[in-house]
């Protein structure tokens, strides 16, 4: 006596679908990982690497210009309105201006540029244009462009930020 059991449809069948998972999962996730390459822009590349090279090294020479200059600076945020004082080892700085690039750490359409003047000697105010919030690179530059203060911060900073040439932020 045998009985035959009916066979389902293959579609039925749970090791099919057991089997099929991993392969199907896969290729759905290849499809999304492709689709977001495209359609991106990635900003952060760049083509021209020679040339940033030589920038780098350019830019190792500004911080040591800093760092001989015994550079310190106060950052202060109040609102809209920004003021910085820069001593060096002869005391208070003296330039007719100042530049801060503010660069966000993903989003490069962001970055802002704020040219300070100088209102006495040492002290320099500038105004921002739009609030600012979250995490930013900072890079602090004189007038010729011959040396830096750079370093990484939450702004706006509600007790500032001091920086010395060669060391970040502290706020």
């Amino acid at each position: 006596m045998t009985t035959e059991t009916p066979v389902a449809p293959w579609y039925r069948q749970p090791w099919f679908w057991f089997l099929l998972i991993f392969p199907g999962a896969s290729i759905i996730y290849c499809a999304v990982a492709i689709t977001i390459a495209v359609s991106t822009e990635n900003a952060m590349v760049t083509d021209d690497w020679s040339k940033e090279g030589r920038g780098i090294n350019m830019s190792i020479a500004r911080d040591q210009k800093a760092a001989d200059l015994g550079m310190e600076a106060r950052i202060d945020f109040q609102n809209r309105n920004i003021t910085v004082d820069l001593n060096t080892v002869d005391g208070p700085a003296d330039f007719p201006y100042l530049i801060l690039n503010l660069f966000h750490p993903t989003l490069s359409d962001k970055d802002r540029t704020i040219q300070f003047q100088q209102v006495a000697p040492g002290r320099f105010a500038g105004k921002l244009h739009n609030d600012i919030d979250g995490r930013w690179y900072y890079d602090l530059r004189g007038p010729a462009n011959e040396w830096r203060l750079k370093g990484e911060a939450w702004l706006p900073s509600e007790s500032g930020i001091t920086v010395k040439a060669g060391e970040s932020a502290q706020g």
